[in-house]
């Protein structure tokens, strides 16, 4: 019986790594072990920040929520309790761009936040 390889498939894993090393230098790029070795490291990279983004955005919307308190003296924890004892619904992200965009129509939640406190 002749010996069987399935060299199809292993073709196109092979080659499925390398296409998607495209663009790295040198060895990385040419030599299958090592640009295997790299993509794996890049796709794990890949999947544990797609996590840290949502994290570092956050942040970042809660910096900028701050910032537009404290010019109003009100610190941002009490803003938040304020907005939630008001019944007001808005999440961080657009909050964050009233904060940055429209510090007119931030200044009227604070007030808001404020009045729900009092």
């Amino acid at each position: 019986m002749p010996r069987a390889t399935n060299n199809v498939a292993s073709h196109a894993r092979r080659k499925k790594y390398l296409k998607a090393a495209k663009g790295y230098f040198g060895a990385r790029r040419r030599l299958y072990v090592t640009a295997r070795q790299t993509v794996e490291k890049g796709w794990g990279y890949a999947f544990r920040d797609r996590k840290a983004k949502k994290r570092d955005f956050r942040r970042l919307w809660i910096i900028r929520i701050n910032a537009g308190c404290h010019i109003h003296d009100l610190s941002y924890s009490k803003f938040i309790n304020g907005l939630h004892k008001a019944n007001v619904d808005i999440n961080r992200k657009v909050l964050a761009h009233l904060a940055w965009h429209d510090p007119d129509a931030f200044a009227k939640l604070v007030e808001l936040a404020k009045g729900a406190l009092a």
